[in-house]
Parts: C-alpha cells; structure tokens; sequence
C-alpha cells in the first residue's frame, strides 16, 4: 500500500546534507506518487550598521533572485518536482506555507550540533513544533572517524 503522501515539501538549502533530504523525499514521493515541492527559504537581509546609517548586503530582490536560480537548477536535476521559494524566518515560512497549501509531509534535514542550533536556531526543532503535518527528519549518514576513516 503506498503512503498517502499526496504533496511533500523537502526543505533544502546549500548545505550537503540536503542530498540525502531530496533522496528521501523523492523515494517517499515515488512510493506514493505524489507531488514533490523542493523548498528554500530567503532570510531577511543582513545589514550593517555604520554611525547613522544602514548597508544592506544586497539590494533588495538579489536574495530572491540567487535563490530561485540555485532552485531551479536542483529541480532541473530531481524530475517533476515543483519549485518554491520562501522568504521570511525560515522555519515559519515553511510551516505557515505548508499549512496554506494542503502539505503533507514536510522533509527537511536533521543535523546541527548543539553550538549550531544555540547560535543559528534549530529549524528542525521548530518545524517538529509547528508544523500542520507530519515532519520527517533525515540525518545523513555519520562519518567515520579514527584511523580507519583516513
């Protein structure tokens, strides 16, 4: 019987772990022949502060534009998988889209270390909370370490 996942956002960004995240979410989408969206999430922009006045690192509208360029080259290599740019908190961003667009399943990566989570917040956790639907986690795989791993 195939899982009743009839839309699945997998979150990613540039980061390797999401590989094994798209992996996952293309398996799970061809067992239940559903629709696959392949998320990314804009931030807000970084600004430096400098007396009184403010820089942005980019101008308005580049963020957006960089990440609909990364995206669409990842959905030309994952057939059939639609598509969608965010922009926001991240983990808000996903669950509030989610939520307003029937989702499924969310799939997204499991996988900082505790200082990470403590200085960038932890995306999983808060999508595990959040989210109106069931949330998969993929870890990749560990790395070995020791004399055998050289």
């Amino acid at each position: 019987m195939p899982a009743p996942y009839r839309s699945i956002a997998c979150c990613i960004s540039a980061d390797p772990a999401s590989e094994h995240v798209i992996a996952e979410a293309v398996a799970l989408r061809d067992a239940s022949h559903g629709e696959l969206h392949l998320v990314t999430v804009v931030g807000p922009a970084h600004t430096s502060l400098a007396g009184p006045f403010s820089y942005y690192s980019d101008p308005p509208g580049v963020l957006e534009d960089r990440a609909a360029e990364w995206l669409a080259e990842r959905v030309a290599r994952t057939p059939g998988a639609v598509p969608v740019v965010l922009d926001g908190y991240p983990p808000r961003a996903v669950c509030q889209w989610a939520g307003a667009n029937g989702i499924d399943l969310i799939v997204a990566a499991a996988h900082r270390g505790f200082v990470e989570r403590t200085l960038l917040g932890g995306f999983a956790s808060y999508v595990a909370y959040h989210a109106p639907c069931p949330v998969l986690l993929v870890r990749p795989p560990a790395v070995p370490e020791g004399p055998e791993a050289g």
